[in-house]
C-alpha cells in the first residue's frame, strides 16, 4: 500500500500513524517522504504494483478540512461500492481497536516524485513548449505542487516565476482552490512579467487553474473543449470525451464538428476514471477543474493539465483566448455558470421531493428533457440548460446553467434558485 499526504496541519502524523497500522497489519508500506499530489500517487500506486493507496488531503476544501483520498490498485478514485465496505471495515475496527503505539512495524519511505516527473515527459511535448521560448508563472497555493510542476518545466530549460511556494498550512487563510478568486496575484506575476500562461493547481494537485498572456481567467470548461480539440488534432487519437453532466457543452459541439462520440458521467471523477482505463475516450474533464486523457491514469491531474495548456500555446503559436477565438467560430459560444445555495435544514429536508417533480417549464420555458443521472438537469429547445444538485459533504444546493448569452445564463441561475427555494 503507498501512503501520502498533502501540506495541511498534522498531514505527516496522519499518515506516519496509519501506515505504522496497516504495516502492522502484514502490509508492505510505501510512505512518501514528503507532500504528494494525488495524480503522482496514482503513479506510484500503478508502477509499484500496490493493492491501494490512500492520500491524507481535503484537496481544494478549507484548511480546518482534512481527510483521506482511497484509490485503488489502478490509481483510480476508489467507487462508491468500495468506499462503502471500507467504511463498514472502519467502524468494524473501531469497535475492537487496540494500542496502535504498542505495534512495532516496518515500512519503507520513499521519494514518489522522479518517477512521475520521467513519466511526464513521455506524456508532454516538452520540446515543443521549449520551442516557444516563453517565461511561466506558477501558484501552488502552498500545495503539494511546488516541486513538480514548477521542476517539471526548469528541467526541460524553461524559465518560471513561482509563488506562495512555501508550506503554509493555513494556505494563505483560504482554500487552497484555483478559481478566478484566488488568482489576483498570479495575474499579477503573469502581467508584470510578461508571461506566456500563468498556472496553478490546488492543495493535492489534482485540480487546475489557468491565467492567460492578457490576463483573463481560462475556465475548466473551456480549457477541457480547448484540450479536446488540439489533443485531437495533434495526436491524431481515437475515441471520444467524457464529461460530467455538470460540465459545459461546448465539450459536445467539438466532438460533434470532429465526429466524435461523447460519454456523460454522474458528478465525481472516479466515473470518468473508468472510461479512461477502457481506452474510450481521448480526455475526460470536469468543470470543477479535474482532467485526465487517454494513456494516463484514470484520475485527475492538475499537473498535466496546465502543461497541456502550455503545449497547445507553443504548437499552435496562439494564446488560449485566441485559440477559443476560433473555436467559438467554428462551434458557437456558451456561457456558463454555477452558484451555491446554503439550505436550511426544513429546505434541506424538502428538497429530494422536489428534485423528484417533473414541471413542464421553467420561468415561462418549456423543458424538452429532463435528466436525472445526478441531481436534476433541465434541457430546454435551445440547448440552454439547468442543473441543481446537493452537494455529498455540506447542506448546500449547487445550480449550474448554460446558455448561448451570459444575460441568459445568469437568468436561468436566478430561476434556479427560485425553483429550489419555492419560490
Amino acid at each position: 500500500m503507498v501512503i501520502g499526504y498533502d501540506t495541511r496541519f498534522l498531514g505527516e502524523r496522519f499518515a506516519r500513524e496509519c501506515a505504522d497500522v496497516v504495516s502492522a497489519n502484514d502490509f508492505q508500506v510505501l510512505l512518501c517522504d514528503g507532500p504528494v499530489p494525488t495524480p503522482t500517487l496514482s503513479h506510484a500506486i500503478r508502477i509499484r504494483q500496490a493493492v491501494c493507496g490512500i492520500n491524507f488531503t481535503a484537496s481544494h476544501n478549507p484548511p480546518e478540512y482534512n481527510g483521506m483520498k482511497l484509490s485503488t490498485g489502478d490509481g483510480a478514485p476508489a467507487l462508491p461500492d468500495v468506499t462503502s465496505d471500507v467504511e463498514k471495515l472502519i467502524q468494524k475496527a473501531n469497535a475492537t481497536a487496540g494500542d496502535a503505539k504498542a505495534l512495532k512495524p516496518a515500512l519503507q519511505e520513499f521519494c514518489a516524485r522522479p518517477d512521475y516527473l520521467s513519466d511526464l515527459s513521455t506524456k508532454i511535448r516538452f520540446g515543443v513548449i521549449k520551442s516557444g521560448r516563453g517565461r511561466y508563472a506558477y501558484d501552488p497555493i502552498w500545495g503539494t505542487g511546488r516541486g513538480y510542476l514548477d521542476e517539471a518545466l526548469r528541467m526541460h530549460g524553461l524559465e518560471v516565476e513561482t509563488i506562495h511556494d512555501w508550506r503554509d498550512v493555513l494556505f494563505g487563510g483560504r482554500a487552497p482552490e484555483p478559481d478566478e478568486s484566488h488568482l489576483s496575484e498570479l495575474r499579477e506575476v503573469v502581467l508584470s512579467k510578461k508571461c506566456v500562461l500563468g498556472l496553478a493547481t490546488d492543495g493535492d494537485a489534482d485540480r487546475f487553474g489557468v491565467i492567460d498572456s492578457n490576463g483573463s481567467f481560462i475556465s475548466p470548461n473551456q480549457l477541457i473543449a480547448l484540450l479536446f480539440d488540439y489533443l485531437v488534432e495533434s495526436r491524431e487519437w481515437s475515441g471520444g470525451a467524457a464529461r460530467s453532466v455538470a460540465t459545459s457543452h461546448l465539450v459536445d459541439r467539438v466532438a460533434k464538428a470532429r465526429g466524435l462520440p461523447v460519454y456523460e458521467t454522474p458528478v465525481g471523477f472516479k466515473y470518468i476514471g473508468e472510461l479512461i482505463n477502457e481506452n474510450k475516450i481521448v480526455i475526460g474533464g470536469e468543470e470543477s477543474a479535474g482532467l485526465s486523457i487517454k494513456g494516463h491514469y484514470p484520475e485527475k491531474d492538475g499537473i498535466l493539465a496546465c502543461l497541456l495548456a502550455a503545449e497547445a500555446v507553443a504548437a499552435r503559436c496562439a494564446s488560449l483566448t485566441e485559440q477559443l477565438n476560433q473555436l467559438y467560430a467554428r462551434v458557437g459560444k456558451l456561457e456558463s455558470g454555477r452558484v451555491g445555495i446554503r439550505l436550511t435544514p426544513e429546505i434541506m429536508k424538502a428538497l429530494p421531493d422536489k428534485l423528484k417533480q417533473d414541471p413542464k417549464e421553467i420561468g415561462g420555458r418549456r423543458i424538452e428533457h429532463t435528466n436525472r443521472l445526478d441531481g436534476v438537469k433541465f434541457i430546454f429547445g435551445d440547448g440552454a440548460w439547468l442543473l441543481m444538485r446537493p452537494s455529498g459533504t455540506e447542506p448546500v444546493v449547487r445550480i449550474y446553467a448554460e446558455s448561448e448569452s451570459a444575460r441568459d445564463m445568469e437568468v436561468l441561475l436566478e430561476q434556479g434558485h427560485r425553483y429550489i427555494l419555492g419560490g
